[in-house]
C-alpha cells in the first residue's frame, strides 16, 4: 500500500467535502475548491477523516493513491488556514509595490517590471524588501511565487535578487586583487 496513501485525511470542522461525477468538491471558509480524479480511486467519507483506497496494486495506481491523497490533503488545508509563500527582494534599490492587481517591480533593469496578480491570489509588499503570495490553492501560490523569483534570481557573489525566505543563497568569494 501506498505509504502516502494510507494516511487518512483529517476534515476540520467547517469544511465540506463531496465526491460526484468523479469530482471532488471541498468548501470552506477561505473558498471552494474543485479537482477530477481517476475512477481507479475511491474515497470513503468517515466523518471527521476520510480514507482514500485504490482499486488495484498496479504501479498507475499505487501513483494515483499517494497523489489524489495528497492533493485532496491540499484542498482541505487551503480551505480552511490557506497557503503562503514569501519572497525577500535583496538589493540597492530593489523595491516592490502593489497598485490594485499590479505588483510592480523595480529590479535593477532600465525600466520597471509589471506582473498581473491572478484571481485567488493576494499579494502583499512592505517596505523592507518582503513580498507575501496568499490564496487557497497550494499549485497556484508556489506557480506564481516561482515566476517572480525567476524575474531576477538570486546571484552567489552579493547574493542579490529574489529568492524565498526560507532559502539559502551559497556565497562564492569574488576575485581578490593580488596578483
Amino acid at each position: 500500500m501506498s505509504r502516502i496513501g494510507k494516511i487518512p485525511v483529517k476534515v476540520p470542522k467547517g469544511v465540506k467535502v463531496t465526491f460526484q461525477n468523479e469530482v471532488m468538491t471541498v468548501e470552506g471558509p477561505k473558498g471552494k475548491l474543485t479537482q477530477k480524479y481517476h475512477p481507479i480511486i475511491s474515497f470513503e467519507d468517515k466523518g471527521e477523516e476520510i480514507i482514500v483506497s485504490r482499486a488495484n496494486e498496479e504501479k498507475q495506481t499505487k501513483a494515483f493513491h499517494g497523489l489524489y491523497r495528497n492533493l485532496l490533503n491540499n484542498m482541505v488545508t487551503g480551505v480552511s488556514t490557506g497557503f503562503t509563500r514569501a519572497l525577500i527582494i535583496t538589493g540597492v534599490g530593489y523595491r516592490a509595490e502593489v497598485q490594485g492587481n499590479i505588483l510592480s517591480m523595480s529590479l535593477g533593469y532600465s525600466s520597471d517590471i509589471f506582473v498581473g496578480i491572478p484571481d485567488g491570489i493576494a499579494v502583499t509588499a512592505d517596505a523592507s524588501g518582503k513580498v507575501t503570495v496568499s490564496g487557497i490553492d497550494k499549485q497556484r501560490v508556489g506557480e506564481f511565487a516561482s515566476q517572480i523569483r525567476k524575474l531576477r534570481l538570486p546571484e552567489p557573489y552579493k547574493g542579490k535578487g529574489i529568492r524565498y525566505e526560507d532559502e539559502q543563497i551559497r556565497r562564492k568569494v569574488g576575485k581578490s586583487g593580488v596578483k
